[in-house]
């Protein structure tokens, strides 16, 4: 099989493709810097730097992961279109690819995020849930969505992965928690209520795996963990592991200083469920928080 893969120097995509090299599939990384990525990627990876030079009659599967971090920096109006361009523009070339190849991809998975979703508290969230409320990553999120949809026809089926935090050592929200948890400075942000729906790194490669060998599967896609936790319990969870205490607070005003707008994706959270993947017989490695902390964390 054919795999082009935009994000594929990304946490997600670095990790997917290094499964998909162990099962000896052809894989086609759009980049903007070859050389960056040939440092990150298995050797037999192709690279392009131009996708207008790409016919998408060659590839079987498209996986869409590219995307400014949204979390990176403070959402000032510049960063907050650079976050919104680099995930529009992009899809919007790659549905447009598609929609005029005659031999087109049987499957297009595109990203997003439970961000869709808003602010909302400890309310129970499935696929079905449309109750979103207004805010920066729900209208990234929902645009985003709409562009790629466009791309389903009869034969090419779309995945949208509405991602959760997703869990590794070396990269994302867990590597950024680790400084001030080792050093023992680590714990709840203002009273810890709010949920966290995260997923292992392991069962988010395995899950877009088993998407792409499931017809089934299509639409917008939960990427959790089947239980999400309280921000009180994600940290005391990442102490324990590291054998810290777990005893400071930080207040929602000093987060709100620090961040600014941003601040809500810290200080809100989602109870989201992985609905599809549980109907569709997936398997989740790792179903706990604890286990997937100790999994990563422990020497």
């Amino acid at each position: 099989m054919n795999f082009l893969i935009t994000g594929g120097t990304g946490l997600i995509g670095q990790a997917l493709i290094s499964k998909l090299h162990q099962e000896n599939i052809n894989i086609t990384v759009l980049t903007r810097d070859i050389e960056k990525a040939q440092i990150k990627l298995p050797n037999t990876v192709k690279f392009i730097t131009r996708l207008s030079n790409v016919e998408l009659e060659n590839y079987d599967v498209v996986i869409n992961l590219a995307g400014e971090p949204i979390a990176d920096k403070r959402w000032s109006k510049l960063q907050k279109d650079k976050i919104c361009q680099s995930r529009w523009e992009i899809t919007e070339a790659l549905v447009s690819k598609i929609q005029l190849a005659e031999n087109p991809p049987s499957i297009f998975i595109s990203g997003s995020a439970i961000g869709i979703y808003g602010r909302q508290n400890d309310t129970p969230i499935s696929e079905n849930f449309t109750d979103f409320n207004n805010e920066f990553t729900n209208k990234v999120c929902e645009t985003w969505e709409n562009i790629a949809m466009k791309a389903r026809t009869q034969s090419t089926r779309v995945a949208i992965l509405r991602t959760g935090i997703v869990l590794s050592k070396e990269y994302g929200a867990l590597a950024k928690m680790l400084p001030p948890f080792k050093l023992g400075v680590g714990g709840k942000i203002g009273q810890g209520l709010q949920m966290m729906s995260w997923i292992h790194l392991q069962d988010m490669v395995n899950a877009i795996i088993h998407i792409i060998n499931n017809d089934m599967l299509h639409g917008v896609i939960n990427m959790t963990a089947e239980k999400a936790v309280s921000n009180k319990e994600f940290s005391s969870a990442l102490a324990s592991v590291l054998n810290r205490p777990c005893l400071i607070t930080t207040p929602n005003f000093i987060v709100k200083i620090l961040f600014g707008e941003m601040s809500d994706i810290l200080i809100f959270g989602q109870n989201v469920s992985p609905e599809k993947l549980l109907k569709s017989q997936f398997k989740f490695k790792y179903k706990d928080i604890n286990a997937a902390m100790h999994n990563l964390l422990a020497s």
